[in-house]
């Protein structure tokens, strides 16, 4: 009888285990409060973190005892704000349309070119093994990291070798930030019209033999702009929209190399009618 012993010891072991278990659950635990699993049903489930959250759900939970608004949510339609905002009794809130730019305008007609890359597919593997074709080794490589990864098919590259960005489709989220090796594309209101495509540190000719559409830091946009809207920063324009100043197209005027533009409208459908690799001139 003794080879039962050690049976008889694991089974009394489990149970014991077990009850303490099933009592510490009963006592312990929290009831999660069923607003949150209704709120969740009613977004998108993308889980894309537009919102800052790193899922529906953690958004959601913040909605419910509220720390957010539902108008955070940039990928729900603006029926679904409005139901998520009516069954929690909270107010919708307001935000701001945002889209996804890239601080890059030199394609394959405006870069020169130092090399035709043949090697791994993709961005990234381009940057570590070689750095791509390009002589500017800050500016977009244009091997579609950044369509592949947007969930929301936003993003084509052109015939230029330049991502157009569909702003009807963006969404903010953090898809092609993440996927760009070379950190170009960022996140600003879609009101802000005024916009720097330009990533080179380098000044005058050093810039514009690398890129035809670098900036010069040559500083006229800083003049011609509202006083306090631009300054000059390690050799390219910072616009700083959180000045009084009012952003106009008369900053582009005078830009020699064409890198900082005034957007209007949506690229991605307008590209068709553009010169190869660049956006309207505003005049």
């Amino acid at each position: 009888m003794s080879f039962l012993i050690a049976p008889a010891i694991m089974v009394g072991i489990g149970l014991f285990f077990g009850i303490i278990l099933a009592v510490s659950h009963r006592l312990l635990r929290v009831e999660e409060d069923p607003r949150i699993e209704a709120t969740n049903g009613m977004l998108p489930g993308t889980n894309c973190g537009a919102c800052g959250q790193p899922g529906c759900l953690p958004f959601a939970e913040k909605l419910v005892v509220g720390e957010l608004e539902p108008s955070k949510c940039t990928v729900a339609s603006a029926d679904d704000i409005e139901n998520i905002a009516d069954y929690l009794q909270i107010d919708a809130g307001r935000q701001e349309k945002l889209v996804a730019r890239l601080r890059c305008g030199g394609g394959k007609a405006q870069a020169h070119q130092i090399a035709e890359y043949h090697g791994f597919e993709g961005c990234r593997a381009a940057a570590v093994a070689s750095g791509g074709g390009k002589g500017c080794s800050w500016g977009c490589l244009g091997l579609y990291d950044c369509e592949v990864a947007c969930t929301f098919d936003a993003i084509r590259i052109n015939s230029n070798g330049l991502p157009q960005v569909d702003i009807d489709k963006c969404t903010a989220c953090p898809d092609c930030i993440n996927a760009c090796p070379r950190d170009l594309f960022e996140v600003v209101p879609l009101s802000q019209k005024l916009y720097v495509q330009c990533s080179i540190p380098l000044a005058g000719e050093a810039a514009t033999s690398l890129c035809a559409v670098a900036c010069d830091a040559c500083g006229k946009c800083v003049v011609d702009a509202s006083p306090g809207l631009i300054r000059m920063e390690n050799t390219l324009p910072v616009i700083d929209y959180s000045t009084n100043a009012v952003a106009t197209p008369e900053a582009v005027f005078r830009c020699a190399t064409d890198s900082i533009k005034w957007i209007e409208g949506n690229q991605f459908q307008e590209q068709e009618n553009l010169p190869i690799g660049g956006q309207k001139k505003y005049a």
